[in-house]
């Protein structure tokens, strides 16, 4: 009776193909069995332990051009080798673990593009009431403000949440969004303009600009996009936002103006 494995039997017990085995064979990393007087390769235990070392080290993500220094290695080296393959694993689970959830955001639509703090307020937003159109078009102005104003991403945040931490602001600001449908030269838009200006300026180191964007060449078109987003679709809105913007700089808040 011949002793030992077929390369299919040690291949089987070791939880791999017979290809994987004679690729490992051919990158020297488990020995070649000598042929019995039948003329077959039969593995024995020593040729199985070393399978079975290689393969679990390869599917633990050592790559496979380390494992045989590795095998050969003294237990110092190769325990702080280990510790390095698992410091690389850690990091490719976050990596795809951000991944997925960036691709969970997807069915949101842009939210796939925004922080988790700017969907909390999004969602926020949607539970107390406000349409889904306003939702939107915040949603839109927070893109372009992450990627036109990230220097001012963060107040515009806070601005928000404050706005939600007050009862009469909300109001307010579903007031203001209603008014799309008013005629611009509507009296009550004034009226509406100076009550959320009012209600700005309880919180003027929110309206602060960052020390130099002023400066910059470019800062006032970059604000401008963001701050009059949408505003072709509605003269009123378009009314409300530069009188909003002028009780502002009436009260001494540098508002970027073209």
């Amino acid at each position: 009776m011949a002793e030992g494995l077929t390369i299919g039997q040690a291949a089987s017990f070791a939880g791999v193909t017979i290809k994987t085995v004679r690729h490992y064979h051919r990158l020297g990393l488990v020995a070649e069995p000598e042929r019995d007087s039948s003329g077959y390769r039969r593995y024995r235990s020593g040729e199985l332990y070393r399978l079975v070392q290689v393969r679990t080290l390869a599917a633990a993500g050592v790559p496979l051009a380390e494992i045989g220094d590795l095998l050969d290695s003294d237990p110092a080296t190769f325990a702080a080798t280990l510790d390095d393959v698992h410091r690389r694993l850690t990091e490719r689970i976050e990596d795809l673990t951000a991944r997925r959830d960036r691709l969970h955001r997807l069915d949101h639509g842009d939210r796939a593009l925004l922080p988790d703090r700017a969907c909390a307020v999004l969602d926020r937003l949607d539970a107390f009431g406000f349409s889904p159109g306003y939702v939107a078009a915040q949603r839109e102005a927070m893109v372009l403000a992450r990627a036109l104003i990230p220097e001012l991403f963060d107040n515009f945040l806070t601005q928000l949440e404050h706005l939600l931490d007050d009862p009469e602001t909300v109001e307010l600001t579903k007031r203001g969004w209603d008014a799309r449908s008013w005629d611009p030269d509507d009296p009550r838009i004034e009226e509406l303009a100076s009550a959320l200006a009012d209600k700005l300026l309880t919180n003027r180191g929110l309206l602060a600009l960052p020390t130099g964007f002023r400066d910059q060449s470019d800062a006032v078109s970059r604000y401008a996009l963001v701050n009059h987003h949408r505003e072709d679709q509605s003269p009123s809105i378009a009314r409300l936002t530069a009188l909003v913007e002028a009780n502002l700089r009436a009260a001494g808040i540098a508002v970027p103006h073209q």
